[in-house]
């Protein structure tokens, strides 16, 4: 499968920037104590932090409803968050056409729930896209396809892996986009996935094995997939699954972080050993959720999306809704 690198030069902004309309919530945690990480901070509205000399981009799933459920708000917010912490990318966690994905490259779906909803300029920026199952009851190859169209859209293949560089601060980032829906074992009875038993999952499981190997030292590595090991949302005991195929690869390198969808809502999660695992599947339609007792940290039901920020020593992941308020925010230091 493709491997891809990005090297990548920080500019450092001398300027004052103005918010948009951002608000804490009973929510959120205590403030960032922003004097540990950098002394170069610059506080964006008494929400939502910028880091300097940091790694930005977002995150988001369960989304191409054609701008309903808040689809369209929540583009509007990503386009205002992407100009303010200038991120260099989107992960995208797969359902990304409802109900039935794209049958071709052609598919209208792709100007009504994509081109013409992330149409801002701050959005014109790399896309990195797994495949959610929605997205298997269609044409997945199409998806894979349409990055020789587009210039944002990135799906190599169906599981594929980039490396980032920073040259000026050393950071250097290992991110593994993982297709899921071939590990659920539901999917090989139901006529509606037909296209997952095309999929060898063993062989999926060795490429992640050999490419870790090879993988240089990292600062963080981070797994994104459209399916979550765990929630406390709908599927709160259908997980195990995912859970059986993913925990021991996931602990074998180290992750740091599991970023998922699936679940229509938005979670945090640490359950015992390394990895952190966040759900950001509340990019439309939203669904009631709740915590796992002991291992939850968050969990909310609505429209919205996570603005990721790392440096070599800390990740600061913000929880923005709909409304671009931010609702939750949380820092990890690295291990």
């Amino acid at each position: 499968m493709m491997r891809n690198k990005i090297k990548k030069k920080f500019a450092v902004a001398l300027i004052v920037i103005f918010a948009i309309n951002v608000s804490c919530s009973s929510s959120k945690e205590a403030p960032v104590n922003t004097s540990k990480i950098n002394k170069k901070v610059y506080v964006v509205s008494d929400s939502l932090i910028v880091w300097d000399d940091a790694l930005h981009f977002l995150v988001f799933g369960d989304w191409g409803r054609k701008g309903d459920y808040h689809q369209q708000d929540v583009a509007d917010r990503m386009e205002e968050a992407a100009k303010l912490i200038d991120a260099e990318f989107v992960i995208a966690l797969g359902d990304n056409f409802y109900p039935n994905g794209v049958a071709s490259v052609h598919d209208p779906n792709w100007m009504f729930s994509y081109e013409n909803i992330y149409k801002g300029y701050h959005l014109e920026i790399p896309w990195y896209v797994v495949l959610g199952n929605h997205d298997y009851r269609g044409n997945p190859q199409a998806q894979v396809d349409y990055t020789k169209i587009s210039q944002r859209w990135n799906m190599p293949s169906r599981y594929y892996d980039i490396e980032f560089e920073d040259e000026d601060t050393g950071l250097n980032v290992n991110f593994m986009f993982l297709d899921t829906s071939p590990f659920e074992k539901k999917y090989y009875s139901e006529k509606n996935y037909f296209n997952v038993k095309t999929q060898d999952s063993t062989q999926q499981i060795k490429w992640i094995d050999s490419t870790m190997r090879v993988k240089s030292k990292a600062d963080w590595t981070i797994f994104s997939g459209h399916h979550p090991l765990y929630s406390g949302g709908k599927r709160l005991e259908a997980t195990e699954d995912i859970r059986n195929a993913l925990s021991p690869i996931l602990k074998r390198h180290s992750a740091d972080v599991y970023f998922a969808g699936h679940e229509h809502d938005m979670q945090y999660i640490k359950p015992d050993g390394k990895t952190h695992h966040f759900i950001s599947g509340a990019g439309s339609e939203v669904r009631t959720t709740g915590m796992i007792p002991n291992i939850s940290k968050f969990a909310a039901s609505v429209q919205g999306f996570m603005a990721i920020s790392i440096t070599k020593e800390k990740m600061l992941v913000q929880v923005i809704n709909y409304k671009g308020n931010v609702i939750y925010s949380t820092e990890i230091d690295k291990e």
